[in-house]
């Protein structure tokens, strides 16, 4: 890879194995992990634990400008603090993933993030796991990649997740909750979850986690250098 700032943009629904390939790929490129869906995660559980009204925009708007956003970069992976508290595993309980694609969908809230977001380049190289990274956050990278899997392999890796933090949960329940997480994302207004231009797709419910971050090494490999750094460099809000 070039010495100048990369980023690599891993797109693709819930459960589709987009952390445990976007954790690894980093590792094996030496790049920072970014995991953007824990940014809105992060300011789900923040209202919640505020008392905020998740349904109410305004109120979830007047919190955003209440709080301090800030970046650390821990092991290789970016931590998004709220008034310098990371809130840690907290944002992967249930409450926080029933209520996320309604904050996610809030236009003003992915308008902070995603500036949040493009600025974390200044750490360096990326790869950026999220819903809108390629086609929103990061659209002139030409590492896109989407992932994807069949729905019963999407409910057993969500189910392996929540029995890692011993949280017990019916894979009907986990089922429904992908579902309407799916129908939220890909039918909001603001950046809904699609297949970047240009993007590799990856279907993986047959490949292990080692062989979708080989498809995706080979898929870089291949594309020819860049002259310029790959960051976006437009100025402004990020466009739905």
């Amino acid at each position: 890879m070039s010495d100048k700032v990369t980023v690599v943009a891993v797109d693709g629904p819930a459960a589709s194995g987009k952390s445990t390939v976007s954790k690894l790929l980093a590792k094996k490129l030496g790049f920072n992990y970014v995991d953007s869906g824990a940014m809105y995660r992060a300011v789900t559980w923040q209202a919640l634990e505020m008392g905020v009204d998740v349904t109410d925009p305004i109120a979830v708007i007047g919190m955003m400008h209440t709080i301090k956003i800030s970046f650390e970069i821990r092991d290789g992976v970016a931590r998004m603090l709220i008034n310098g508290v990371d809130p840690g595993d907290a944002i992967r309980e249930p409450r926080v993933a029933e209520k996320v694609s309604v904050i996610a969908a809030i236009p003003e809230v992915r308008q902070i993030l995603v500036q949040h977001q493009r600025s974390l380049t200044k750490f360096g190289s990326l790869v950026m796991e999220g819903r809108d990274i390629g086609s929103v956050v990061f659209p002139d990278t030409p590492h896109k990649f989407y992932l994807d899997a069949n729905p019963e392999v999407r409910v057993q890796r969500r189910q392996r997740d929540f029995a890692a933090m011993n949280i017990q949960t019916s894979a009907e329940n986990v089922a429904q909750n992908l579902q309407a997480r799916d129908k939220l994302d890909a039918g909001r207004a603001t950046a809904p979850l699609q297949i970047a231009v240009g993007a590799t797709v990856i279907e993986n419910s047959r490949l292990s986690v080692e062989e979708t971050v080989e498809v995706i090494l080979g898929q870089i490999r291949r594309q020819p250098p860049r002259p310029d750094p790959l960051p976006w460099r437009g100025e402004g809000n990020p466009q739905p």
